[in-house]
């Protein structure tokens, strides 16, 4: 074991030691991207602290996003140059410092076709290139993010052989950043937060919070225990409101279809197809590295009580096929979904549409002393838990020095031109960085560890051995849903239950 590993030993010991008495600087409730980033920016200041949450690392929202390190295009056209700044600058970070092993360039294309006006072309293309300048701006090389430009019908039909060449004059060819996986990235915040002195625990659920004490139930045990601390921050992201009864939040759904491989026939570039009636929204097509597809993203205000794992309506599925079949020579249907997903996205309330409330985010003080975290996004969820720790600081008296974090790798990174020099397989340097050679060397040890989960995937059974040992998943669900991802393909999650059960036991036991 190292300190980061995350497991159900580390997580008794420590909530023990809560239990017991023992009083942090910080207890951050919360354990998505926002969370587990303060608990890192907190831990690497030389604070204590304690994360607790009451399912799993990325349970909610930050599971369910696109999978994308935006670089503040979208904010740009709308004219608000600093929060567009503020996510070229994050992007960057992620890139090229902090988490090159999960982050790759992907390209996006916008097809431009005989219907599409010379004007609307001209204010894309000019969208694309001050989104470039935010690119200098932000020091990002050219060699990670590479310049936009304009190439033919032919090169584009080249790099999507899906899209129909009928009125084709060209494309728009681009680059943003992507993410290997989301939740991936939020574990292994949580993970450098542990590796620092951070008490991670999972499947704690706060019951009630003040300005210095968390009331909070172990979910395994039943337990109830007493968390004290010199702050509380609520970090529960589109959930803040159970906790903080002043915030006040407007959640916007953003569903995603996941096609079958070779559905779309895109390659490796995404492709961005305008919506009707709007000047800047597209739905974009998202190749994944298993040879899927991302369909995405809706804006939809939702209303009611917040579900714990929102559902993608009929209404969205038809909305995302018939925009995206508009650009492709065979129309996008219903039998080419293998999947779908939908995240809440925890915006701050506000008039108009919720595809126009701002992504911005704040760090509000409660009458009780809690301070809660609204807003934002996850590419700049640094620059959050930063303000957040900041804000911390300053309301208890605390003393710690400025913010690391922009300069602090996660587990398992390395210099971009480093990871092909790694020795194991590219697709578990994409997930693993450095670590992919203990994760492959279980395997090796013990030949069994080495096969796939089942028949048609590549994740083996190391992988889950290693996840319970070392990322702190729990159950199976925690391995299916949030550490190997295959529960976003029902039949996926099926075909390697049974399996992946077993090892979960056997790890748990100390067997595997």
């Amino acid at each position: 074991m190292t300190p980061g590993s995350l497991n159900a030993l580390r997580r008794d010991r420590e909530l023990t030691a809560l239990a017991g008495g023992e009083r942090v600087d910080l207890v951050v409730v919360g354990g998505g991207v926002t969370g587990a980033g303060i608990a890192l920016d907190a831990a690497a200041r030389g604070l204590s602290v304690a994360l607790i949450e009451a399912y799993d690392l990325a349970y909610g929202t930050s599971r369910w996003s696109s999978k994308l390190v935006h670089g503040g295009l979208r904010y740009l056209a709308k004219g608000d140059l600093a929060l567009a700044h503020e996510s070229a600058v994050e992007r960057g970070i992620l890139m090229t410092r902090t988490a090159p092993h999960l982050t790759r360039a992907i390209p996006q294309l916008f097809p431009m076709y005989r219907k599409t006006s010379r004007g609307q072309q001209a204010f894309i293309m000019t969208g694309l290139v001050a989104g470039d300048g935010l690119r200098r701006a932000a020091g990002t090389p050219a060699s990670v993010l590479p310049r936009p430009r304009s190439i033919p019908a032919a090169e584009a039909l080249a790099l999507a052989p899906g899209l129909s060449p009928k009125g084709l004059r060209g494309a728009l060819l681009a680059y943003d950043g992507a993410l290997t996986d989301d939740a991936r990235l939020v574990v292994n915040l949580a993970r450098t937060a542990a590796s620092r002195g951070a008490k991670i625990l999972t499947k704690v659920e706060a019951l009630r919070l003040d300005a210095e004490s968390v009331l909070a139930r172990d979910r395994l045990t039943g337990q109830e225990i007493e968390i004290r601390a010199r702050q509380v921050i609520n970090a529960t992201g589109v959930w803040a409101g159970e906790l903080a009864e002043s915030v006040r939040l407007r959640p916007s759904r953003g569903s995603h279809l996941i096609l079958a491989s070779g559905a779309a026939r895109i390659g490796a570039t995404s492709v961005n197809v305008p919506v009707p009636g709007e000047n800047n929204r597209f739905v974009f097509l998202l190749p994944q590295p298993d040879g899927r597809v991302f369909v995405g993203v809706t804006d939809e205000p939702t209303d009611g009580p917040v579900p714990r794992v929102p559902s993608v309506p009929e209404s969205d599925v038809d909305f995302l096929l018939e925009v995206a079949s508009t650009a492709f020579t065979r129309p996008l249907t219903r039998a080419d979904v293998a999947g779908s997903f939908a995240g809440l996205r925890p915006l701050v309330e506000g008039g108009g549409r919720s595809a126009d409330l701002s992504r911005k985010h704040a760090v509000v003080t409660g009458a009780d002393g809690v301070l809660t975290v609204v807003g934002g996004k996850l590419t700049t969820y640094r620059k959050m838990a930063e303000d957040a720790v900041d804000a911390a600081l300053k309301r208890s008296g605390l003393l710690a020095g400025p913010s690391t974090t922009s300069r602090l790798p996660l587990l398992g990174a390395t210099p971009r031109d480093r990871l092909s020099t790694v020795d194991a397989p590219a697709r578990l340097v994409a997930k693993y960085g450095t670590e992919a050679p203990r994760v492959a060397a279980l395997g090796e040890v013990d030949p069994e560890l080495g096969l796939p989960l089942f028949d048609g995937t590549e994740i083996s059974a190391a992988e889950v051995v290693w996840a319970v040992r070392h990322e702190g998943a729990l159950d199976v669900e925690d391995v299916l849903d949030r550490r190997t991802r295959l529960g976003l393909v029902t039949p996926d999650a099926e075909a390697a239950r049974g399996r992946a059960q077993d090892l979960v036991d056997k790890s748990l036991a100390g067997l595997a």
